[in-house]
C-alpha cells in the first residue's frame, strides 16, 4: 500500500487504499471512484477533495484556480446552498483541528497530485449553487518540478494584476495604533469582493518564513538604535543585542534593547505582509516570558512588510500580552493523569 506523500502522484485507487482501505473500490462508480468531496471514515472534519481543472458537472463547468501564492479558488457542488449543513461545516472548518486533502489535477484521466492541507480564508457570501471558497494550501510551494509534472502554471495574485505599483519608499518601520479586535464570525464576503482580492494567509505561511522574520528584527533593531540615538543615548544603542540570533528561540524575546534611563527593554518582534489584524503566532514561552517581565517587555507587530523597500508598519503591545490577545491553542503537551 501507497503511503501519503507531499507533491507526489496517485490515483483514486491510490487515495481510497489510504483512507479506507477497509472497503472495496470500483473504478468510475461508488463514492471513492466518482465523488469530488469525501468524508475520511470514523474522521468527521476530514476530508477529501478531488479536483480537476475544468471538470463539469451536468451544465456546470467547476471554475478552480491556485494562485502563486497559494490560493485556492474552489467550487462545492452545483446543487449547495450556503445553509446546507456540509457548507456550514466547511465554513468553520478548523485546520488545527481537522484536515482538508487536496487532490489535484489538470487533465482528465491524469493522476492526481497531493497538495497537502487546506485552511479556510474565505467565501463568497452572496452565491451559492455552487458555494465558492478560497482556501490556503498550508504546505506551499511545491518545488517547481512536481508543477511542472502535473501541468500546473499558478496564476499571479489579483492583487498584483489590478494594482498600479506604488513608488518605492527608503527602508523604515512607520508606528501606527493597533487596530480593534475583531469579529471571529466567518461571515464571507461580497462577490466583486470575492473575485478581486486572493490574499493568502499570511499568518500560516509567514510563520514558517525564517527569512522573513529575520528582516523584521533587523528593522525594529534599527528603529531602537534611532530611538536612543534621538534621545542622547548612543552608548546604549550601541550594546543592543540580537538575542534570537545568539541564542535561538529559547529566550522568550528576540532584542534585549534599552530605555534612556538604562533599563533593560525586552523585545519580541511579530512580522507579516498581511494588514494590521492579520494573526500570528507566538509560543508559550513567549507569552510566559511577557508576563515575568511585564514592566519591560514590547511587541512590535510588524505588518504590511514591503520586501522591496525593507519598510513595514507596526503597533507595540507592552506588559503582559495575554491579557490583550485572543489566544488559541494549536498544540498540547499531554501525560497521564487526571484533570483538576
Amino acid at each position: 500500500m501507497r503511503t501519503l506523500q507531499l507533491w507526489q502522484e496517485y490515483t483514486r485507487e491510490d487515495v481510497h487504499s489510504i483512507f479506507s482501505p477497509e472497503t472495496n473500490f470500483t473504478p468510475q462508480r461508488g463514492t471513492w471512484g466518482m465523488h469530488g468531496m469525501i468524508r475520511v471514515p470514523s474522521r468527521p472534519g476530514d476530508w477529501v477533495f478531488f479536483v480537476t481543472y475544468g471538470q463539469a458537472q451536468g451544465e456546470h463547468v467547476f471554475d478552480e484556480s491556485i494562485t502563486d501564492e497559494g490560493v485556492l479558488s474552489w467550487q462545492s457542488q452545483p446543487a449547495q446552498e450556503l445553509e446546507d449543513t456540509i457548507i456550514k461545516e466547511l465554513i468553520q472548518h478548523d485546520d488545527r483541528i481537522n484536515t482538508i486533502h487536496l487532490f489535484l489535477r489538470t487533465k482528465k484521466g491524469n493522476p492526481y497530485g497531493y497538495f497537502g492541507a487546506l485552511g479556510y480564508l474565505t467565501h463568497d457570501g452572496s452565491r451559492q449553487k455552487p458555494v465558492h471558497f478560497q482556501w490556503q494550501l498550508l504546505d506551499w510551494p511545491p518545488a517547481a518540478e512536481f508543477l511542472q509534472r502535473v501541468g500546473l502554471k499558478p496564476l499571479a495574485s489579483r492583487e498584483v494584476l489590478f494594482q498600479t505599483p506604488a513608488p518605492r519608499a527608503p527602508a523604515s518601520l512607520t508606528v501606527e495604533s493597533a487596530p480593534a479586535p475583531s469579529s471571529r464570525t466567518r461571515v464571507g464576503v461580497g462577490k466583486e469582493t470575492f473575485q478581486n482580492r486572493k490574499s493568502p494567509d499570511y499568518a500560516a505561511r509567514d510563520a514558517r518564513n525564517r527569512d522573513l522574520g529575520l528582516k523584521g528584527e533587523l528593522l525594529v533593531i534599527t528603529h531602537e538604535k534611532e530611538r536612543l540615538i534621538k534621545a542622547g543615548r548612543s552608548d546604549l544603542a550601541e550594546k543592543i543585542v540580537h538575542v534570537s540570533q545568539i541564542e535561538g528561540d529559547s529566550a522568550g524575546y528576540d532584542i534585549r534593547s534599552y530605555e534612556p534611563d538604562g533599563t533593560h527593554r525586552f523585545i519580541e518582534v511579530k512580522t507579516t505582509r498581511g494588514g494590521a489584524a492579520t494573526s500570528f503566532f507566538i509560543s508559550p514561552n513567549e507569552i510566559a516570558f511577557s508576563a515575568q517581565n511585564a514592566s519591560s517587555y514590547v511587541l512590535f507587530r510588524l505588518y504590511e512588510f514591503d520586501d522591496e523597500s525593507g519598510s513595514a508598519k507596526t503597533y507595540m503591545l507592552t506588559g503582559n500580552v495575554a491579557s490583550q490577545l485572543s489566544l488559541e491553542p494549536t498544540a498540547y503537551r499531554a501525560k497521564l493523569g487526571v484533570r483538576d
